[in-house]
């Protein structure tokens, strides 16, 4: 079992510790992280509620996943996960006796090799109330109090945060195409509480010793990927989040200070890098030609104080969970029909009625240089929502107007929450 590491220097950290009585021995934890947490329960009042903290994570968390690493050490009540001071879980256990068991086994754990890491103290709660089953919730004792989920016949929306203009919960699954390889349930190597099983996603491969390899045994490529030649004073991340996620779930992006118009992008997967590098490479739009690579880093790491760019919006955000990505699982991912960029944009998830004007004004508003050269209407099935091609003069037009007005949101006439108006590209170009 690998020793926990510190800043400072150990020795002077050990002797503190001993001078306030405790036992060094609880101070080897299982992660190499520097983060790891130290326990010291004799602080802290024992509770059968844990508070778990989620150091770097890298990779999503969800209630099935602390389900996962929680259940082995007792009976796992209820999960609530909460985001306002980065990722925490309260756990509630049948009793004090598995919540400090499982306390003991997981604090200064990483979830997956390398990051998300654990630190677990005892909550305040006594008891968690749960008032709906989701991604971030969930009563195990009341299975049925799941929430609707989104309803739409169109054949492209993917769980929208707005569905013809009604919110719904996001869905209870753990998003497959965002597992990292698979570390193995406690699986022998100290400090990895190991792997969430999958279903075999593409892009989901085995970890040896921390490297990624294919089913053959050749290495694969990481999940970074490296955007160069951006237009510096209209791209952010938001922008160039509306690109790539036509082609894989988007986890985090990070404009690079050090390099103007370069930025990384941290993708759900590798085979979504390499869809986006074979698609988008060497592509041109706002008077910029685009150039993609894959990086060397297996993902980024929070920027915690980013510096600003031209228009003001941060250099990093993380867009994890992030209800416009469409490859949430491996359903919503066969629906995606991957396009290279064309002069013809598909647009979905528009209120019902929406008029050509109507179109014509989003992009009035949003890129008046920009304007489409004809729009064409598909017959809808039901009236809860609209699609249909929008024909732009060039190729770097399309993708300009699908940079910008991707997920802009449309007043609903019949309800209370806006439609998030989306974009991608279309295989109908040659037929339009």
């Amino acid at each position: 079992m690998a020793a926990a590491t510190y800043e400072g220097h150990s020795s002077k950290r050990l002797k503190t510790d001993q001078d306030r009585g405790f036992n060094n021995n609880n101070y080897f934890s299982h992660s190499n992280s520097r983060y790891a947490g130290m326990p010291r329960e004799h602080e802290e009042r024992l509770n059968h509620v844990l508070l778990l903290t989620v150091i770097n994570p890298a990779y999503p968390i969800t209630c099935e996943v602390i389900h996962q690493i929680c259940s082995p050490n007792g009976k796992v009540l209820r999960i609530v996960i909460f985001k306002k001071n980065g990722i925490q879980a309260m756990v509630e256990f049948d009793s004090i006796e598995s919540a400090k068991r499982a306390k003991s086994v997981l604090n200064g754990c990483d979830i997956y090799s390398g990051c998300c890491t654990l630190r677990v103290e005892y909550a305040k709660p006594v008891r968690l109330n749960v008032y709906k089953n989701d991604l971030e919730s969930f009563d195990y004792t009341n299975p049925g109090l799941a929430g609707k989920l989104p309803v739409t016949d169109d054949p492209y929306s993917h769980h929208d945060a707005y569905n013809a203009g009604t919110r719904h919960p996001a869905p209870p699954y753990m998003p497959d195409s965002y597992l990292p390889p698979g570390d193995a349930y406690r699986d022998g190597r100290p400090g990895v509480l190991g792997s969430i099983p999958n279903s075999g996603y593409p892009g989901q491969t085995p970890l040896i010793q921390g490297t990624p390899v294919t089913q053959q045994g050749g290495p694969q490529q990481g999940a970074v990927l490296m955007v160069y030649g951006l237009n510096h004073q209209i791209m952010n991340c938001d922008r160039l989040f509306n690109l790539l996620c036509q082609y894989g779930n988007v986890v985090r992006i990070k404009f690079l200070k050090s390099k103007e118009g370069c930025a990384m992008v941290q993708m759900g997967d590798s085979i979504s890098v390499e869809r986006s590098i074979s698609s988008l490479n060497k592509v041109s739009f706002f008077g910029h030609e685009m150039q993609l690579g894959f990086s060397k880093q297996a993902f980024l790491n929070d920027v915690k104080q980013p510096f600003e760019l031209p228009d003001g919006t941060p250099s990093f955000k993380d867009f994890m969970g992030n209800r416009n990505n469409r490859f949430t699982n491996p359903e919503s991912a066969l629906k995606n029909r991957i396009s290279q960029p064309a002069e013809v944009l598909h647009f979905f998830n528009a209120p019902y009625g929406i008029t050509e004007q109507d179109i014509m004004n989003i992009f009035e508003e949003h890129c008046s240089n920009n304007k489409p050269n004809s729009i064409k209407f598909f017959q809808s099935k039901t009236e809860r929502s609209s699609s249909g091609l929008i024909q732009f003069e060039t190729v770097s037009n399309a993708i300009e107007a699908l940079v910008i007005c991707n997920h802009v949101s449309i007043p609903n006439p019949n309800g209370k929450f806006p439609f998030v108006f989306k974009l991608c590209f279309s295989l109908a170009a040659a037929r339009f």
